[in-house]
């Protein structure tokens, strides 16, 4: 039944000959790629608002001057990603670029940064359009976490189905965002300069206000800043790219920076003009859509297809952290699950792992989006700031021709990347603290991981020279628990073995019935010796355990190994199972972690 239902969700295996035909085009890449920072558009532009409301809605001019900075930065970082791409056609993005030219410690912060980032990127996307979506339809609002979840639910479904299928879905939604933003964009711009839009809803530039400071408008930028998360997500998927798949990486990054620079200062523009005020039950987007178009269809297409890129904008999430878990797997700093292909050849648990941490968030932070933007926002730019530092390194190390314009880049941004992630410390600590918490937490649990791994690696090689201790005899336990063809057929299988030390074990909790068996089992198997352990507690466990100490202690001085053998008959259906005690795996798992004690199991089948 399992495997029916996973049949029916995920789809069939694929062959592993069949990857080539998983890897993305350019059109589906910039889809579910750049679907993260194209959504960041709807929230974004109502981050920077929110600050400057603490001063009076007259200084919304300044988001004019606020968002060219934002401009400047995204310039810095989608001409430096784009240099990362070609640096590092492989993928990894800030990790392998800080690991490689600051040093390990450094790649490991950018690495948990971004794995958190993208749980984080998941975890507000979803909540964002369950924010969206409640808008248009108010009576929803109580059920933002349900709704999130079940969103969440779907979207992992849709990417344990492969890279592919996922983006063929995913790419007509954002597109459709796309087109009605610049729908929205165009005839609002277009009311404005033929008079359609009162022009007495906005204070003018250059109003003086009292009450701004540096601080303040850096405090607003940074906000603002956080619509630039998930630019880097195209450099750690190179290898979702057909071929040649750094030209088509670094295609698809020029292709998504033109498309956010266009979608956020136009959006910021109208935010302005219209006077639009920020509210906690109705977003930026949907007071400029209504001032545009009113509560008529296109009022509701752009609240849908905003709802529906919020949400599937965690797609970007779903594909960049697999593929950053491998490159961490590699080095050995996670678990190697995370290298491993599912049946639609995606990595699937690290697609699994992400989808129940960011449901973990949403439970956690109750859908709101709000409380999760600035963590989410000082998360990525920490490894902004590490990468372009990275690449400042690789440039004076290897000054390749034309290094001091690409030198020029990278120190443009990690200047301003810094920046932005001071003034989140600065101005936002109650909300961002957690990173100075989870990062050590984390980078300790890296190496502890590493530390395993090398230690496995160290007693599994086979050393030279080294004699290995002789086996002189085996000493068979088997536990039994009645005189059945379940007992006969492990019995025959332990004299199969040549062993003349089989010891059969019966635990008994009442005297008189402790008799009986021995008698019983005189006259059935008179050459196997029968030990028998009177449980005082009606414990098998125990006793047994005791038992197999000893044996043990007096095998191993005669160089003997003990094994125990367990009798375990397998039901004719699965369901059957539940209908039994199961002693023969509790004892497995009892005894299993006893060293130089061999747990064999001999499954008898029934037939009916």
């Amino acid at each position: 039944m399992v495997s029916s239902i996973k049949r029916f969700l995920i789809g069939r295996p694929l062959k592993s000959t069949e990857l080539g035909e998983q890897k993305l085009n350019k059109t589906k890449a910039l889809a579910i790629l750049s679907s993260d920072a194209l959504s960041s558009v709807a929230y974004g532009p109502e981050q920077i608002l929110i600050v400057l409301i603490t001063v009076s809605t007259a200084a919304f001019w300044y988001s004019l001057p606020i968002a060219i900075g934002v401009l400047i930065l995204l310039t810095a970082l989608i001409l430096s990603y784009r240099q990362i791409i070609f640096a590092y056609p492989h993928g990894g993005g800030a990790y392998v670029v800080s690991k490689e030219n600051l040093g390990v410690n450094y790649g490991l912060i950018a690495g948990g940064s971004l794995l958190v980032d993208y749980i984080l990127t998941v975890a507000v996307s979803v909540s964002a359009g369950t924010d969206a979506l409640t808008s248009a339809f108010p009576t929803l609002h109580e059920h933002n976490v349900i709704i999130a979840i079940v969103f969440v639910l779907f979207i992992t479904t849709l990417n344990l189905r492969g890279v592919t299928e996922s983006a063929s879905i995913l790419a007509y939604p954002v597109y459709l965002f796309v087109l009605a933003l610049f729908v929205l964009i165009g005839v609002g711009i277009y009311n404005i300069f033929s008079g359609h839009a009162p022009a007495n809803l906005h204070s003018p530039v250059g109003t003086p206000i009292a009450g701004i400071s540096l601080f303040l408008l850096l405090k607003a930028f940074a906000s603002g800043s956080s619509a630039l998360t998930g630019v880097e997500a195209i450099s750690n998927a190179i290898p979702n790219f057909k071929d040649p798949a750094p030209n088509n990486a670094a295609k698809t990054l020029m292709a998504m920076g033109g498309l956010l620079a266009l979608l956020f200062s136009g959006i910021v523009f109208l935010a302005y003009y219209y006077g639009i005020t920020p509210s906690e039950t109705v977003t930026v987007v949907s007071q400029i859509a209504e001032e545009t178009f009113g509560r008529n269809f296109m009022y509701f297409f752009i609240q849908g297809t905003t709802a529906l890129i919020l949400i599937l904008a965690a797609n970007t999430g779903y594909t960049a952290f697999p593929l950053l878990a491998v490159n961490l797997a590699n080095d050995k700093f996670i678990p190697r699950m995370f290298k491993v292909r599912g049946d639609r050849l995606g990595y699937s648990n690290g697609i699994i792992v992400l989808g129940l941490a960011s449901i973990l968030l949403i439970i956690v932070f109750k859908g709101q989006t709000e409380h999760l933007i600035p963590l989410y926002a000082v998360g990525v730019f920490i490894p902004f700031t590490l990468s372009q530092s990275g690449m400042m390194l690789k440039w004076i190390r290897e000054k390749p021709n034309g290094w001091i314009s690409k030198f020029i880049i990278n120190t443009t941004g990690a200047l301003i990347s810094l920046i932005v992630t001071m003034m989140f410390f600065l101005t936002k600590f109650a909300q961002v603290w957690p990173v100075l918490v989870f990062l050590p937490i984390i980078i300790f649990v890296f190496y502890r991981i590493k530390k395993h791994y090398e230690a496995v690696g160290e007693q599994l090689r086979i050393i030279a020279n080294e004699p290995a201790l002789p086996i002189e005899g085996n000493v068979m336990i088997v536990p039994v628990a009645g005189i059945t063809q379940v007992v006969e057929n492990s019995l025959n299988y332990a004299k199969s073995l040549g062993s003349d030390q089989i010891l059969a074990v019966y635990v008994s909790f009442d005297r008189e019935d402790e008799k009986k068996f021995e008698e019983k089992w005189k006259k059935w198997q008179p050459d196997v010796r029968l030990v028998t352990l009177h449980s005082h507690y009606r414990s098998i466990m125990h006793p047994l355990g005791k038992f197999v100490d000893i044996v043990h202690h007096k095998a191993s001085e005669s160089n003997y190994r003990v094994t125990v053998i367990i009798p375990q008959f397998i039901p004719k259906k699965g369901w059957h199972n539940i209908l039994h005690n199961q002693s023969g795996l509790l004892i497995k798992a009892f005894l299993l972690y006893r060293k130089d004690v061999i747990i064999t199991t001999v499954p008898y089948h029934f037939k009916k």
